[in-house]
């Protein structure tokens, strides 16, 4: 008859339970991945596949019982770093949008929102599409294999101890702020310079002809010049997304 002790159960399930946590909270916080559309039981399955194939890569786990006090704590650190991580994503996501938020201002279209299932509220229609098309790339370059490479890169730079806070020393998230501004301001520059060399013009041609009612031309003038800014200027929007995501991500590893 085959028999395993207490002490033999929790050395196996120790070296799982520490990174399943720290993937889990990545899972959940995410963009993309933590969407409502994709099923909890997706989610806890993906995490415990990762977990698992992935272990013989892993740092040794210190011999932490998972029925002491200090594994409350650990496993308090590991969410936290999964969240934290997850965050960072979703602040190249927000940068992305603030980016929508100043063409659609300089084309005029702010004045129609939609609702957003992500952020559960309203966004508006040029954000929304930027959003969307980042989601979009996030697959297609594969961003979630990079969210996953640095997750279990953190491990070396984060290992697990009954610390949760000692991490946020380096990584720093309340700067984070910044991010959106500048990423946004990037990737909204050319189209918010193309609007503005135009609401230039048509100020220009209002002064020397100010019989020619330039008001009545002008929102189809902007809302053109914008769309074609966006035309030519998506197939572009893959480099900043991933130098972002890969930046945001070099912070953990």
């Amino acid at each position: 008859m085959v028999s395993f002790t207490e002490a033999q159960v929790l050395a196996w399930i120790t070296p799982l339970l520490w990174p399943f946590f720290r993937v889990l909270g990545l899972f959940t916080a995410a963009p993309v991945l933590s969407q409502k559309s994709i099923p909890r039981r997706v989610r806890l399955s993906l995490a415990l596949l990762i977990v698992l194939c992935a272990q013989p890569s892993l740092p040794e786990m210190p011999p932490i019982a998972v029925n002491s006090p200090q594994a409350l704590m650990v496993i308090a650190q590991q969410v936290l770093i999964g969240l934290t991580m997850g965050f960072a994503a979703r602040v190249v996501f927000a940068a992305i949008e603030f980016a929508g938020e100043l063409i659609g201002l300089q084309m005029g279209l702010n004045f129609a929102s939609f609702f957003d299932p992500m952020s559960g509220g309203t966004a508006t229609a040029v954000s929304r599409f930027y959003g969307t098309v980042a989601a979009w790339l996030f697959v297609v370059v594969n961003g979630h294999l990079l969210l996953t490479g640095a997750v279990l890169h953190s491990f070396t730079a984060f290992p697990v101890s009954p610390e949760p806070l000692a991490f946020l020393h380096t990584v720093q998230p309340q700067v984070w702020g910044a991010e959106v501004f500048k990423l946004g301001l990037w990737v909204a520059l050319p189209v918010v310079s193309m609007l503005m060399l135009v609401n230039m013009v048509m100020g220009l041609i209002a002064r020397v002809a100010p019989q020619m009612n330039i008001f009545s031309i002008g929102f189809p003038v902007t809302l053109g010049v914008g769309l074609t800014g966006l035309w030519l200027t998506l197939p572009m929007m893959q480099v900043p997304l991933t130098m972002a995501i890969e930046r945001m991500m070099a912070l953990f590893e």
